[in-house]
């Protein structure tokens, strides 16, 4: 039987930079290549029992940088809650003071910036200033997903992303980031959910509503995923989970229960919203238009 790695009880369950512990005869540099680490960055290690994730990712980053550097922007909302706001290979966004220089590092996005002690918890942006960056930084389609989950997760308000939208006008961004605040909305269930609503709304699609509830008897009421109730018009989001067992028998009797009531249904895939979303766009303008929507301004670049 091969002998199990050495794992000193002073580095399990930590992150620890290798030559110096290698120096305090912790390890050896051949121990630093066993199966027991991964080595996360540059002479950054970490116990490979760890969660490869980009809270991971982001200590092993914050152990090469100075005190100064703070996590930031889609990094700062992971580590906020959002699971979904950055992966283990993404990149690492930090803000640095203006006067304060970091190095190039691989996977490393450096915003040099000056920061208000309001906006900072520790060493990550507080959920307000976090909202601002994600919003000032990514494109919309990327960013509203994030915001939403942060909305319905009780991270930021409506009201404080909006005061943060306010204090912030004229910086670099605040355009990008006023028109995601026009995007959000805290009641949408999933990423992909809220990334759809988004693209349409860009694509010039009016705002649905969200989670849209349809009552189709005094004991039943529906929820399709996007809503256009002045027109009876909704959309589905049809994920991975659609293909648990009885969830096509239950999605079945939605369709039945809401074209019963007068609604027309469209059923968007992952790979329809990945490569036909023109199709998509197209197929629910032509519905909205046939109830009675008549579009009143040209519609943005599809992204």
């Amino acid at each position: 039987m091969p002998t199990p790695p050495r794992r000193p009880a002073a580095l399990a369950g930590r992150i620890f930079r290798g030559r110096e512990a290698v120096r305090c005869g912790l390890v050896t540099p051949d121990d630093l290549r066993s199966s027991a680490w991964i080595r996360v960055r540059h002479d950054v290690f970490a116990d490979a029992r760890l969660p490869r994730d980009h809270e991971l990712a982001c200590r092993g980053a914050l152990a090469r940088l100075p005190q100064a550097v703070v996590i930031a922007g889609p990094s700062a909302a992971f580590l906020h809650g959002i699971k979904h706001a950055a992966g283990y290979e993404d990149d690492i966004h930090v803000i640095t003071p203006p006067t304060k220089r970091v190095g190039a590092q691989r996977r490393l996005r450096v915003h040099h910036l000056d920061l208000q002690r309001d906006e900072m918890t520790g060493r990550v942006t507080s959920p307000g200033r976090t909202a601002w960056d994600v919003a000032a930084w990514l494109d919309p389609p990327v960013a509203v997903p994030i915001i939403d989950a942060m909305l319905s997760n009780g991270l930021i308000t409506t009201a404080e992303f909006a005061r943060q939208i306010d204090r912030h006008e004229g910086l670099r961004g605040w355009r990008r980031a006023a028109q995601v605040s026009r995007l959000v909305d805290g009641a949408a269930q999933s990423p992909a959910e809220s990334r759809l609503r988004t693209r349409l709304m860009m694509a010039g699609i009016p705002r649905p509503v969200t989670q849209c509830p349809v009552r189709i008897s005094r004991s039943l009421v529906l929820h399709p995923d996007l809503g256009w109730p002045e027109w009876q018009v909704a959309v589905e989001y049809d994920g991975q989970w659609h293909d648990a067992p009885g969830q096509m028998h239950r999605d079945r009797q939605r369709l039945n229960h809401l074209t019963a009531a007068g609604w027309a249904v469209l059923h968007v895939t992952s790979h329809q919203m990945h490569h036909e979303f023109s199709r998509v766009v197209g197929e629910l303008r032509t519905t909205l238009t046939t109830r009675g929507w008549h579009p009143r301004r040209r519609p943005q670049p599809l992204r």
